[in-house]
């Protein structure tokens, strides 16, 4: 996958904007006012940073290499993954799940208005 793939199929997704609220080489994709990607522009090998069960980040750390904590994140829910050597499957499932977890994490409010527009 590269850079554009992943940014199509998460603005695919319900409530998704596209920001940069840290520099202006870290896009950050955020889910009504919460984070659920950051993929930094500039560096190569493609990476990005997702969130994900912290049960299901220790059995993909264990079986990926390119799966690790992520850097200046909580490291318990938050994953760095070079996409290179990753099946798109895995990499899809693990925008799935961060979306999710984000979305769950949001108000009642909040998810009604973004499943509602």
């Amino acid at each position: 996958m590269d850079t554009n793939e992943i940014l199509d199929y998460c603005l695919a997704k319900k409530g998704v904007t596209e920001t940069f609220p840290f520099d202006s080489e870290t896009l950050v994709m955020k889910v009504g006012t919460k984070m659920f990607l950051l993929i930094p522009l500039e560096k190569q090998p493609l990476s990005i940073n997702v969130k994900t069960d912290p049960e299901w980040s220790a059995e993909l750390r264990e079986r990926y290499p390119q799966i690790t904590g992520a850097y200046h994140m909580n490291k318990t829910h938050w994953n760095s993954v070079l996409v290179d050597g990753l099946k798109k499957e895995l990499i899809l499932q693990l925008i799935d799940q961060s979306y999710d977890l984000v979305f769950q994490s949001l108000t009642k409010k909040i998810q009604n208005t973004i499943l509602n527009s």
